[in-house]
């Protein structure tokens, strides 16, 4: 059984995510899409949330699991036996980060490779950011992430109150 791991902070997560995730289950055996704790950023969703959003976003595909994980990427890729991590791409900007850490997972776990899917035309300018952007001056995010999570992200940004400028 041929493993990926899709890695990502997914927050929230957004209608390319799932679409990334969707294209990756179509092409291996068994996806985890992982949600990467990454202490540099500070997430507006829990790990438990993403979690929950991810597996309600992805429950209509049976060959995805969601996880999260704190720690190296390639310890978990080999903890799992993955052969494969996979990473969505919008534009160039996104392609020379991510190249630099293909390159890192590849000496950290050679038996791995990284795969890039680019995204769709109608999900290039889509990110997480730009969604709770949006959604936390109560704007309509409904076109930009899956109707399962619709409501719960929502409910979380939209009672945050605008940051004041000083």
């Amino acid at each position: 059984m041929t493993t990926v791991i899709c890695p990502g902070s997914f927050d929230p997560v957004t209608n390319g995510h799932r679409d990334i995730i969707t294209r990756a289950s179509r092409m291996f055996d068994r996806v985890i899409a992982l949600v990467v704790i990454n202490v540099a950023k500070t997430p507006s969703f829990t790990a438990d949330e993403r979690v929950k959003m991810l597996r309600k976003s992805t429950a209509h595909l049976p060959n995805v699991e969601i996880d999260s994980y704190h720690g190296l990427l390639a310890d978990y890729v080999r903890e799992k036996g993955a052969v494969a991590i996979c990473k969505g791409l919008r534009a160039m900007s996104d392609f020379e980060y991510e190249f630099q850490m293909a390159l890192t997972n590849k000496k950290l776990v050679p038996e791995a490779e990284t795969i890039f899917l680019t995204t769709r035309s109608e999900n290039m300018y889509l990110n997480s950011s730009m969604v709770k952007q949006v959604a936390s001056f109560g704007g309509e995010i409904t076109d930009f992430v899956p109707k399962e999570v619709h409501d719960d992200i929502r409910a979380k940004l939209c009672n945050q109150p605008a940051i004041k400028e000083t």
